[in-house]
């Protein structure tokens, strides 16, 4: 959809080459994020973007950022940790659940002031970009409005065709579940809800909803997934880099691996997308261009994600309920 109504030709490069955040730290969402400049490959070639997804120094990625780096990394440790001994792999667990714990705390006390340093950041882009840049902006915001959309038609013809639910009512169980993720833009904060959601309302096992809904949070990021590609495409577009198909699908494949290890936290997503833009060859500084309206379309891709949680739980339990009528009637 990018591709069909390049949003990103509506700006001019030299109005991005007059801003340039190169070396301020980016407040995104309680989420602080260095963004530097990299220099501009036009043509990217599709083997170079697969090489630079594996970390020389894993310690170095960590220090800098690179979060596609340290997805590929985390995985390839994460199958090591599951080939050793559970005793002697139980204390680095530990440890990982207490960092995760002091990182979301800290997190927490930065999002106090996040509206204020998105409101400061949407200022300075209008004020030195000009409001002819708002026309490219409305298409960008439109396009990724329009790719959620399509995904949640799709999960609602999944709904109907295999739970046989009609999509408005279905949409009428969930509508609070909804609410509540569109406002806290957190899939994680909204799990229990959604557990609740899906075991009272649409008549999911609990079983299945508690197995189901929490590694959806996790690993389900579709609408995030969605949002990075169009945003890394615009970008690419705003600087007149040409991006191949083999270039565009490793794009692609490589979004869904950063969705995937994306935190469920609000504004993580633009971050990740700072990682992705370097893979591309895409400047990070243009990153500044989304902020001032990322929060609606985190806000939106939340609500999206969430949709995602609940419609692949109560497939899930359809599927697990007609095999066992199957079964038993059989037998």
């Amino acid at each position: 959809m990018t591709e069909l109504f390049k949003p990103g030709t509506y700006i001019s490069q030299v109005m991005v080459g007059d801003f340039s955040v190169e070396g301020i730290p980016q407040a995104v969402d309680g989420v602080s994020v260095e963004l530097q400049e990299n220099p501009v490959d036009r043509h990217l070639s599709a083997p170079r973007s697969l090489v630079n997804l594996i970390p020389a120094n894993p310690l170095r990625s960590a220090l800098e950022g690179s979060m596609l780096q340290i997805v590929v990394f985390s995985i390839f440790f994460g199958i090591a940790l599951l080939s050793i001994q559970s005793t002697r792999a139980r204390p680095f667990w530990d440890i990982a659940i207490s960092l995760q714990e002091v990182a979301m705390k800290i997190v927490s006390w930065a999002m106090m002031i996040a509206p204020l340093a998105v409101f400061g950041l949407l200022t300075e882009i209008t004020a030195k970009l000009g409001f002819d840049a708002i026309v490219g902006m409305g298409g960008y915001v439109g396009t990724v409005m329009l790719g959620l959309l399509c995904l949640l038609l799709f999960y609602l013809v999944l709904v109907y065709a295999i739970a046989r639910i009609p999509p408005l009512s279905f949409l009428r169980h969930i509508r609070e579940l909804q609410l509540l993720a569109f406002s806290t833009s957190s899939s994680a904060a909204v799990i229990p809800l959604s557990i609740e959601t899906a075991t009272k309302r649409l008549g999911v096992t609990e079983s299945t909803a508690n197995f189901v809904i929490p590694i959806g949070a996790s690993i389900n990021m579709d609408g995030t997934a969605i949002y990075q590609v169009i945003a890394a495409v615009f970008l690419a577009q705003v600087y007149g880099i040409d991006l191949s198909v083999p270039a565009l699908l490793l794009l692609s494949a490589t979004t869904i691996g950063a969705s995937i290890g994306a935190p469920s936290t609000p504004g993580v997503g633009i971050v990740v997308l700072a990682t992705i833009l370097g893979g591309i060859g895409v400047p990070v500084s243009g990153i500044a261009l989304l902020i001032g309206v990322d929060r609606i379309l985190d806000m939106s891709r939340t609500l999206v994600n969430v949709t995602g949680d609940i419609t692949a739980c109560l497939v899930l339990d359809r599927l697990l309920s007609n095999k066992y009528e199957i079964n038993h009637n059989s037998t």
